[in-house]
């Protein structure tokens, strides 16, 4: 065996020992003693109720018996209180309490005096000293140590009146509750010690058989059978842990056995492994590279986004071609004659093909159907959607042109094409007509709202009909997944499967996987980056502000779904409720102008613009401004220089996929410190928990989460940047290709045996070709 297989060996006994035994002690201690510490509530608690019931059973039993006692002798009484005074009932009452249980019987005279007295009744028991029990039928008292029962039944003859007196020892009851307390407590434990003593076997057995099956499926990965190990084996394994393995298969090849990040060179060390000879094409609207023209010169821009902050270091890792529209004024004057352009500029990696759009096909296409009616409609900012016929007359237009420039650009039959966002959701069926072997991927940016919402769009069917033209289609989060799955089954003749999470529409089966998007570590503009320090001071020098003015930051499109106009609410109501922060609080609020020939977004920005004026007017001292608000485009490095100078950023989003916002803010803190205020309708907000996670509509909730932070100790900050950093770090965009780039792997394996295998095949039988099995594991 070489030194790497024994490498990865360890690795693999490792990993079985961190997932199986750590479950095994630590967690199942602390389960057991949790479990017995139930038990022993529950046996405690019923243990309890037992003895109750008896006692009352048991104080039942003696009223009873005493009613009966009365009314057995009641006219025996009756008869002696009319004789003679020298009338002696007194052998009939040593008769009753003969019974073991009855103590004593006597009778009380009209006038108070105790007659008929059996020899066993107690001294301390008198007629006065039972006046207060006879306003009630029954007492209780204590002599010598022990605990009487007294029933006491009026007799009444003439116009006088006494008093029977029964009485009961209650020993009796001690010892039958106790009993009865032993008794179930020794059921109970043996019931539970059964039920515990099957339940541990059992999991020993589950445990043993799953760490077995994982040891086989390591194995197996080791010999570059991992999928075969998975399907086949007698313990199902997870997707999650499906995952780790390929991962840990994919260290080892690429890395000798030594543990690596993910980073451009080990994402393209994984196509030449994993995926030999593929040509890659990556689809968008947004072009990674925009060239204008301003001043008779051409300037280039890295537009404000965050598919293009996402997919660009990707694509420099793995090459191949971009294709996007050309939206910049100098675009035409930048391309060669096939509207090509290698990118990017000074160390081109990949080419750039562009594609042209008139005025109406963009109007009706781009801010039309996509942002007056997907954008809404998914993000459910309470901003209606707009749809019009001849909008969706563009789109389909639109998403046929650029089909088309797929299969020129394609140089064989079975490329893998990266579908980016809600500008294509027609493009992959129309790139399964056109190229029937190639692999789609369509990843999804933004939510996928529930069914009912979904519904509104009056080309619903058309929509989603598109996307299950991929092979694999991606969502940030497993809820939007879940979304999907219920909108496909609501309006698809389509067979869903829950467990897989895989819908088969038109023969053909396509996965829909989270795959959280993330950004490139460490950023490219934090190499030269001075340090915090000096960004502070540099950014205080440009705005003027005060040496000790605490910053916060907010870096945006202008765009309704983030959240601007709230978080400005949320400083004025900061600066309302603590005005201790006034002169020493300042809000930079970044914002890049985006779509606005929409009027929801002039109208948004002419309505931010008014509230910070409102706000500085407000909480303003002198020519200090508590919220400065800039409106242009920041280049990244700009943008890395803001985050680093504050002392907390915010994110408040309405509603969004994930937001790269946060993750750059916190990969641009090396210095492990600042806080992250994060919106739990943001997909980061599931990975990025350390940040503290707001909701947006709660304006005072946001606001004093600001104090919060503001008032966080250094060891605090510290503490939860690092879990956030170790998180970016590891699942940085490179992770993010990898894993749908090698889901892409097994299925093309897979598609080759079938389309070898059967050549006849039509394209729509294809997948459903493949073994139930390898179909469900994919």
């Amino acid at each position: 065996m070489d030194r790497s297989e024994g490498k990865f060996e360890r690795r693999g006994r490792d990993w079985i020992r961190r997932v199986a035994q750590r479950p095994l002690r630590d967690p199942l201690a602390r389960y057991t003693l949790l479990g017995l510490l139930a038990a022993g509530v529950v046996i405690a608690a019923l243990t309890l109720l037992a003895a109750v019931m008896v006692e009352d059973w048991s104080q039942r039993d003696i009223d009873l018996r005493s009613r009966l006692v009365f009314r057995s002798i009641r006219d025996q009484v009756a008869t002696a209180m009319t004789a003679k005074p020298d009338t002696d009932l007194a052998q009939v009452f040593e008769r009753i309490t003969e019974d073991e249980r009855i103590l004593a019987l006597g009778f009380c005279s009209a006038q108070g005096q105790l007659r008929y007295a059996t020899k066993e009744f107690p001294k301390s028991v008198t007629c006065d000293s039972l006046k207060r029990a006879r306003s009630n039928a029954f007492a209780a008292i204590a002599d010598s140590g022990r605990h009487i029962h007294i029933s006491s039944f009026p007799i009444t003859v003439a116009v006088s009146t006494g008093h029977l007196l029964v009485l009961h020892d209650l020993a009796y009851i001690e010892t039958r509750t106790n009993e009865a307390r032993l008794y179930t407590m020794l059921a109970l434990v043996g019931v539970t010690s059964g039920l515990g003593l099957l339940a541990t076997a059992i999991v020993l057995a589950l445990m043993r058989a799953w760490t077995r099956s994982i040891r086989g499926a390591l194995t197996e990965v080791r010999h570059g059978a991992a999928d075969e190990a998975l399907v086949h084996s007698p313990f199902p394994i997870s997707r999650e842990v499906h995952a780790a393995l390929s991962e840990l298969r994919m260290e080892r090849r690429f890395a000798n056995g030594i543990h690596v990040e993910w980073s451009p060179k080990t994402l393209h060390r994984l196509l030449l492994e994993e995926l030999p000879d593929a040509q890659v094409l990556v689809v968008s609207n947004r072009e990674p590279y925009i060239h204008n023209r301003s001043a008779g010169e051409i300037t280039l821009q890295i537009p404000a986004s965050g598919l293009v902050a996402a997919l660009e270091p990707v694509m420099r890792a793995c090459g191949g071609t971009w294709i996007a529209h050309g939206s910049g004024s100098a675009d035409r004057d930048t391309v060669d004659a096939a509207d090509r352009l290698r990118v990017p500029p000074g160390e081109p990696t990949y080419l750039l093909r562009r594609v042209w759009l008139s005025e109406k096909e963009q109007s009706g296409y781009y801010y039309g159907l996509a942002n007056e009616g997907l954008w809404p409609l998914c993000h459910i900012a309470f901003v209606r959607p707009t749809f019009r016929e001849e909008d969706w007359v563009q789109y389909r237009k639109v998403n046929e042109q650029f089909a088309d420039v797929i299969v020129e650009e394609a140089t064989c039959d079975d490329p893998i094409v990266l579908v980016q966002d809600y500008h294509f959701a027609l493009l992959p069926r129309m790139i399964r007509d056109r190229l029937p072997k190639a692999t789609v991927i369509a990843f999804w940016h933004i939510p996928w709202p529930n069914a009912e919402t979904f519904g509104i769009c009056p080309w619903r069917r058309e929509i989603i009909d598109g996307l299950l033209g991929s092979t694999i289609l991606g969502f940030h989060t497993q809820f939007h997944c879940n979304n999907f799955l219920e909108a496909a089954d609501r309006f698809m003749e389509s067979r869903i499967d829950r467990e897989h999470a895989s819908v088969t529409f038109r023969g053909q089966e396509t996965l829909i996987r989270p795959y959280p998007i993330s950004i490139e570590w460490p950023p490219a503009a934090l190499v030269d980056q001075a340090p915090v320090r000096e960004c502070r001071d540099a950014v205080r020098r440009r705005f003027s502000l005060p040496a000790d003015a605490r910053i916060a930051v907010g870096i945006e499109r202008f765009d309704y779904t983030k959240g601007i106009l709230d978080r400005i609410r949320a400083i004025d109501d900061l600066l309302r409720c603590h005005p201790e922060w006034i002169g020493r609080l300042v809000f930079i609020q970044a914002a890049a102008p985006t779509r606005s020939k929409l009027a929801t977004y002039s109208s948004l920005q002419g309505e931010a613009e008014r509230l910070v004026a409102d706000v500085n007017a407000r909480h303003g001292k002198g020519d200090f401004q508590p919220i400065r608000l800039v409106v242009r485009h920041h280049e990244p490095d700009e943008v890395l220089e803001l985050f680093r100078a504050s002392d907390m950023c915010i994110v408040s989003s309405l509603h969004d996929g994930m937001n790269l916002v946060a993750k750059e803010f916190v990969a641009a803190r090396d210095d492990e410190h600042g806080v992250l205020i994060l919106s739990s309708f943001a997909g980061a907000s599931r990975e990025l928990s350390e940040a503290l996670i707001v909701n947006p509509y709660d304006t005072h909730g946001m606001a004093e989460a600001f104090v919060r932070a503001l008032q966080m100790p250094p060891a605090e900050q510290r503490d939860r940047m690092r879990l956030m950093r170790d998180l970016v770090r590891e699942r940085n965009v490179y992770r993010w290709a990898a894993q749908m780039l090698l889901d892409a792997a097994r299925l093309r394996r897979r598609q080759r045996i079938v389309w070898s295998n059967a050549p006849h095949a039509g394209r729509a039988g294809s997948q459903a070709m493949l073994p139930a099995s390898q179909r469900r594991t994919a």
